[in-house]
């Protein structure tokens, strides 16, 4: 009998805690602050280092001016609100002894989320969840929910703090 000895790959356990490397994806919303506040909390038990990433689009979208015209399409170009919530992130994380890497990706909510966990060979992904109702969801989908379903990578939903939706609404002004 021939023995052959084979390549094993041995997957070097983390002595620092269980979680290496946790990625959080924010928009700027305040249930994406708040992933971004239990990612670094998380980060910082753990002694991992935390990927941090905003995710924009590639185009934007100008609204016509007449009902004759059909609108523009234009290239998206990083604002300073896109860069802030990158740099407000990591400042926060630094200060809590968190190494932090920031991120930001044109493209597809989910996709770039999913293939970001992918790329940086995440241990866990943390989206925040704007608590849309089920008809909402439905309807707009849902990035976190896309995101636990197409991600091979397990996935924490930071469900924002309850926002009563009707209290948001203004009144109609009477004339």
């Amino acid at each position: 009998m021939n023995y052959t000895p084979r390549d094993q790959t041995v997957e070097r356990p983390n002595t620092d805690g269980f979680l290496r490397r946790i990625l959080v994806a924010t928009d700027g919303s305040s249930s994406s602050t708040e992933a971004v506040d239990v990612a670094i909390e998380l980060a910082a038990e753990q002694q991992a280092e935390l990927v941090v990433i905003h995710v924009v689009a590639l185009v934007d979208f100008i609204e016509p001016y007449s009902f004759e015209d059909v609108g523009t399409a234009v290239l998206h170009e990083p604002t300073e609100f896109d860069r802030r919530m990158l740099d407000d992130a990591a400042t926060v994380a630094s200060e809590h002894g968190v190494t932090v890497t920031t991120a930001m990706l044109p493209g597809a909510a989910v996709e770039v989320i999913v293939e970001a966990g992918e790329t940086h060979d995440v241990n866990l992904i943390v989206v925040g969840s704007r608590g849309h109702g089920a008809i909402a969801s439905a309807l707009l989908g849902s990035v976190s929910m896309g995101v636990l379903q197409r991600s091979s990578r397990p996935v924490l939903i930071v469900r924002g703090a309850k926002v009563d939706h009707r209290q948001q609404r203004r009144p109609l002004s009477r004339t």
